[in-house]
């Protein structure tokens, strides 16, 4: 097809274009650095709210207390009961024996009180330590088990647990929804910036026309246009994220104010984020234009 075999071509004059009308190309690429740059800081901060919720989805245990009296077939059937639950990832049995040494290793007057003890006179209960799939269903699953005839309690952090899911919910919902706008936005701003462009070329767009140019003719030099613009408006935020993003984690050691909230490792991340900026800022780029000459000129 003639168009695509005019690609380099339109390239060339896309970035002639771009410098013969330059104060209207920096104010469209001084749209797309400032978008890029804040959804590069949404897409970072959304990542790392992600590997936070997964770390404490993986730290959290419904401990189940089985009661003093369970033998050990029910404390095996109890635990295989439980494995079968839908929302259950793993179960591991924490016997009342092994609690019994782990308090006897703290300190010598839990070591002298054990000590006494007999097998059979163990006061403590064995335990089951169960991980969840879906944090979201955990109230329901400890409820569950805590019906089971040879269970006692059950403790999981219950409402701490819904409060954090819910925070981590509302974050990535505004990330998400700060990263759309942003684009739309920005698609919005580029639109009207290249329609003056379009309009100084109002012209030019004419003589084309009159000489039998078709409709997607015309266009493509805009849409070439509008993804130089788009790549150019990417090169400041991605060096920002690559290096930004580098020195943060290396400020804060890989970790925000514990080891329990790590930062996700730069590498290789940054290079994946650096790539969904490129595509944003071309896709914007390119529907921006196409809109502006698709509305203003009614081509």
């Amino acid at each position: 097809m003639k168009v695509f075999r005019m690609i380099p071509i339109y390239i060339r004059d896309a970035f002639k274009s771009v410098f013969r009308n330059f104060s209207l190309s920096i104010a469209s690429i001084s749209c797309i650095v400032v978008t890029l740059i804040l959804v590069s800081v949404a897409i970072i901060l959304s990542a790392n709210v992600n590997s936070f919720a997964n770390k404490v989805k993986g730290d959290v245990t419904v401990v189940t207390f089985l009661n003093t009296d369970v033998t050990e077939e029910q404390l095996n059937e109890t635990k295989a009961k439980v494995e079968k639950m839908d929302n259950v990832e793993s179960v591991k049995i924490y016997t009342k024996q092994e609690k019994k040494e782990e308090l006897a290793k703290e300190n010598e007057v839990y070591e002298n009180v054990v000590s006494t003890w007999a097998d059979d006179e163990n006061p403590l209960s064995d335990e089951l330590l169960v991980k969840v799939i879906d944090l979201e269903k955990i109230k329901k699953t400890a409820d569950e088990i805590e019906k089971m005839d040879t269970v006692s309690s059950v403790k999981y952090g219950e409402g701490m647990v819904e409060q954090l899911v819910h925070v981590f919910k509302v974050v990535q919902r505004v990330t998400i929804g700060i990263v759309i706008g942003l684009v739309i936005v920005t698609a919005f701003l580029i639109t009207n910036t290249i329609k003056l462009t379009i309009f100084s070329r109002k012209r030019e767009i004419e003589i084309m026309r009159l000489v039998g140019a078709s409709n997607i003719t015309v266009k493509f030099p805009f849409i070439i246009e509008g993804l130089v613009l788009g790549i150019l408006g990417s090169i400041l935020p991605i060096i920002a994220t690559i290096w930004g993003y580098g020195a943060l984690y290396e400020y804060f050691g890989g970790q925000l104010f514990s080891p329990i909230a790590k930062l996700v490792s730069p590498t290789p991340y940054v290079y994946t984020v650096s790539l969904i900026l490129l595509v944003i800022g071309s896709l914007v780029g390119m529907i921006g234009s196409s809109r502006a000459v698709r509305k203003y000129l009614k081509i």
